[in-house]
């Protein structure tokens, strides 16, 4: 028992802070869309989403030094904040009916597999940021890495469609 050596120091399994963190999201969007059904944890996840894209919308208006970004800058802002957090997204094109962005590494990693309530976190940060510039947006995740594609396809559009989330600044 007064042992100083710990035995697990060179234990051969690995475990640091951004791990444990992605873990700890993808098991509670796993007990969440168990206990309420993938709809409803998409719905509180969405709230979390709507709050952080609230956040960094300030962040990025403060930095530009203005009261509402542009479409390149609002463009610029997604691929930006999810470069910070290792995703791999980039504008695949831009006018002035929509963005689209495409995506070749989650932020969550391999531990957004078969969790697509997951995916609401990117839907509300794009949607907030998005509507709150431009008065309006519309998400729609076309493809994603939690549903098994090869990466993921998100269109934002600024006209109302049938298909996707809206959001309203």
């Amino acid at each position: 028992m007064g042992n100083s050596k710990n035995i697990f120091a060179n234990a051969s399994f690995t475990r640091d802070r951004d791990q444990f963190l992605r873990e700890l999201i993808r098991e509670l969007c796993s007990v969440l869309e168990a206990t309420v059904g993938v709809r409803e944890a998409e719905g509180f996840i969405a709230l979390v989403g709507g709050r952080m894209g609230e956040i960094m919308n300030r962040e990025y208006r403060t930095e530009a030094g203005q009261k509402k970004l542009d479409l390149c800058q609002i463009a610029d802002a997604l691929v930006d904040l999810k470069r910070r957090i290792n995703g791999g997204f980039s504008i695949e094109s831009i006018d002035e009916r929509q963005i689209v962005l495409v995506n070749t590494a989650c932020p969550f990693g391999d531990y957004v597999k078969d969790r697509p309530s997951l995916c609401m976190m990117t839907s509300n940060v794009f949607g907030r940021i998005a509507a709150d510039n431009l008065g309006y947006a519309n998400v729609e995740l076309k493809e994603t890495i939690a549903q098994g594609d090869a990466g993921c396809r998100v269109i934002i559009r600024f006209e109302e469609c049938e298909s996707g989330r809206d959001y309203f600044g």
